[in-house]
């Protein structure tokens, strides 16, 4: 499964590695949303959770569906600036159908994203689907897409405020730390395009880049669990180096938007170790496509098995089934929210099976 990006006739100064705060934040927003992905930076993420003023972390936890389980796409900007000011800036220019669509874009499926959806400001469908998403994430979430639904404007002003205050409690000294090495990867990675060629600075940037190329063209080819084509012929494409981003690989590809990479640029190091028959037990349950495929969702956040069956287009019992087999190899956390079941892989338990299949799931 891929992600390829067509860029037949497109000129290698069109292809650009730069930094971006606006995403290391929202990578920054991921990693204490969601601190079993990031192993390595537990140091960080506990000392900069407990520093949290309380009233500001609740904010977070509002909105944390536009970080937590998937990216919003306007989190990763394919015209990065110098400052995190300047690419909210650019984020007031965005018309409102635009921006709340994808900042909705909650749902494990990824079926809907290449072709994009209509607005829920303008299609009642679009509008219900999004709403009964956010119920699934919890009162919190439904509450804020509601106000976000009534109110676009208000809310987006919101979203500035709450990105410019979590600036200031913790990520203006975090960037200050990292931006050099952003920088200095991002150079690297220019240097190889330009000395070396393309297929070697996207190798460089992740093993999960490659280029292909034959009679039909050229493209980019990101090695994904899912499948999505996208052409920047005509524009450009963008890498973002990230120092909190690792293993997570994102690619934004829809409709309407300049094509987007996000590669982690730190190393890494993730092990353990079990008894033979529970790491057999356990790779065992892996070893079917679609449990694989379920295990990519449930590497991001809890979902209901209606979300995962809406999502792969198969029935409520054969994601049941499935579910039931990773359940009693340990591999899932099973909770009640309201009247939703929720299941989510237990990361810790995977990363002792090994750091390929974790970085596969998470990628």
């Amino acid at each position: 499964m891929t992600v390829t990006i067509d860029i037949t006739g497109l000129p290698h100064e069109r292809i650009v590695f730069c930094p971006s705060p606006l995403a290391e934040l929202g990578n920054a927003l991921h990693a204490l949303a969601e601190p079993a992905h990031h192993a390595r930076l537990h140091a960080w993420t506990t000392a900069t959770s407990n520093a949290l003023e309380p009233a500001l972390a609740d904010r977070l936890l509002e909105a944390d569906f536009m970080w937590r389980s998937t990216r919003s796409d306007f989190l990763m900007p394919a015209q990065p600036r110098e400052t995190l000011a300047e690419e909210l800036d650019d984020l007031d220019r965005m018309g409102d159908e635009k921006f709340v669509a994808t900042a909705l874009e909650i749902s494990c499926s990824t079926s809907h994203y290449p072709k994009g959806l209509p607005s829920p400001l303008v299609d009642p469908w679009a509008r219900r689907r999004a709403l009964d998403l956010a119920a699934a994430r919890g009162p919190r979430q439904a509450a804020f897409v509601e106000r976000m639904l009534a109110d676009p404007t208000a809310t987006r002003g919101w979203i500035r405020r709450l990105l410019e205050d979590c600036d200031r409690a913790f990520f203006a000294d975090t960037w200050r730390r990292v931006r050099v090495q952003l920088a200095a990867d991002a150079q690297h990675k220019t240097e190889l395009l330009r000395r070396k060629g393309l297929a070697e600075a996207l190798t460089a940037a992740s093993p999960a880049l490659s280029l292909e190329e034959d009679e039909r063209g050229s493209r980019i080819v990101v090695d994904k669990l899912v499948h999505g084509r996208t052409d920047a012929r005509g524009t450009a494409v963008t890498l973002l180096p990230s120092v909190f981003g690792w293993p997570h690989l994102f690619t934004l590809y829809g409709r309407g938007w300049q094509p987007v990479i996000q590669y982690p640029a730190a190393s890494h190091e993730v092990g353990g170790t079990e008894p033979v028959e529970t790491v057999k037990l356990r790779l065992d349950a892996l070893t079917h496509p679609m449990r694989m495929n379920l295990c990519r969702n449930l590497s991001r956040a809890a979902y209901s098995t209606n979300e995962l069956a809406d999502a792969y287009g198969i029935t409520a019992p054969e994601v049941s089934r499935h579910l039931a087999v990773l359940r009693k190899a340990g591999l899932l956390i099973t909770r009640r929210r309201g009247r939703y079941v929720l299941h989510q892989l237990d990361i810790s338990v995977v990363a002792r099976i090994g750091s390929d299949f974790l970085e596969s799931v998470l990628r």
